[in-house]
């Protein structure tokens, strides 16, 4: 009769056992895996270089200074812009205020 409990508390403690590891083997792994940590210091290096280009490409070739150029100037044309504006800025827009006229009432 005792031991049925001891049986099942031999297995709930075996499943807690594997879920308990399974959740702290993820938590473990992410903090030592070669990889993650090779993948975060390219994007902290990518985030400085970002920040020393001021808001432009980040270690730009000709040819894609090129390429960029070629596609601003085809938008430019597609969307209307002049040659001197700038098509990477949004778009401003003025509102006038329209002239409003006297109000005849005729009843």
């Amino acid at each position: 009769m005792l031991t049925n409990p001891i049986q099942q508390a031999a297995r709930m403690l075996g499943v807690q056992a594997r879920r308990n590891y399974g959740v702290t083997a993820v938590v473990l792994s992410k903090a030592t895996d070669p990889i993650q940590q090779l993948f975060v210091n390219k994007l902290r290096e990518y985030a400085n270089k970002s920040k020393g280009a001021g808001g432009k490409l980040v270690d730009p070739t000709p040819e894609i200074e090129r390429e960029l150029k070629q596609e601003l100037e085809k938008l430019a044309k597609q969307y209307g812009g002049a040659g001197g504006d700038d098509m990477t800025a949004f778009p401003s827009f003025k509102y006038e205020e329209p002239k409003l006229g006297p109000v005849s009432s005729s009843s």
